[in-house]
């Protein structure tokens, strides 16, 4: 029987719900922090078959230790392939070899869209963000998109993002313009309150989860929309005591992005 941690923090429940979504999956495009954590933590617990792919070319990293960025040296080592930028996008990501793109946002609309560019106004923005990156090929490439967002309220959830970064398959088909995106778009996206997710591809985000000591109207009351709500909303499954041991004493020791 496996035995709740009694003093798991916030961080380590997104990390550890991210984790289980991932099993059965193979091929995983994920960003620095925590989904590279997610992804580990996974390989090490339910999905020995999982494959994690770095943006800056590497497939089948086994990190010697935290990497701090993508471009960081220990991402290489013991990989099972190192590629240049072009071949990754334009074979592995476009040829539709990747079963789930994991990224991060600022904000998200109903329908997956991610902003990771500007809040508030495009010429006298309240904050400027980093932008896309590769992002948006992420989207639009991969079989689906998981998101971990580490707030959940009116400004990361609105009705309407300041800006589309990362279109979902719904705002590609209304804007009517170039090639639409080949992937499922978000399916899963995982806050700090509970698990939305998307199962219909033109479809609107759905709660399913929710986390321990949270309920379904504190969730819909944090997002700028009128969430749709599962008929069956679930608990979050607690982390563990062996996954919070395997977070802070063998993935990160560092305690780089567990906060």
């Amino acid at each position: 029987m496996m035995t709740t941690a009694p003093d798991y923090s916030q961080t380590e429940l997104i990390v550890c719900a991210a984790s289980k979504m991932l099993a059965g999956k193979r091929t995983v495009f994920a960003g620095i922090g925590l989904p590279t954590l997610a992804v580990d933590l996974a390989h090490r617990t339910l999905n020995r078959d999982i494959e994690l792919i770095y943006e800056s070319g590497v497939a089948g990293a086994h990190p010697e230790a935290m990497a701090e960025g993508i471009a960081d040296s220990v991402v290489v080592s013991g990989s099972e392939s190192v590629v240049s930028m072009q071949a990754l996008f334009g074979y592995v990501l476009q040829g539709g070899n990747v079963d789930v793109g994991f990224l991060g946002a600022a904000q998200i609309d109903r329908h997956g869209s991610l902003n990771t560019t500007v809040i508030g106004d495009w010429e006298k923005p309240t904050v400027r963000l980093p932008g896309s990156g590769g992002a948006a090929d992420i989207m639009a490439n991969s079989g689906e998109i998981f998101a971990i967002i580490r707030r959940h309220d009116h400004a990361s959830f609105p009705a309407e993002v300041d800006f589309v970064t990362s279109a979902s398959p719904v705002a590609a088909a209304e804007s009517g313009d170039g090639i639409q995106p080949q992937g499922h778009g978000v399916s899963v996206v995982i806050t700090p309150l509970g698990v939305l997710q998307r199962a219909d591809k033109f479809g609107e985000l759905v709660l399913t989860h929710t986390h321990p000591g949270v309920t379904v109207e504190q969730v819909r009351e944090a997002t700028g929309w009128d969430l749709q709500v599962a008929d069956e909303v679930r608990p979050t499954m607690e982390p563990t005591v062996e996954e919070v041991r395997l977070l802070r004493d063998e993935i990160d020791t560092v305690r780089l992005y567990l906060r």
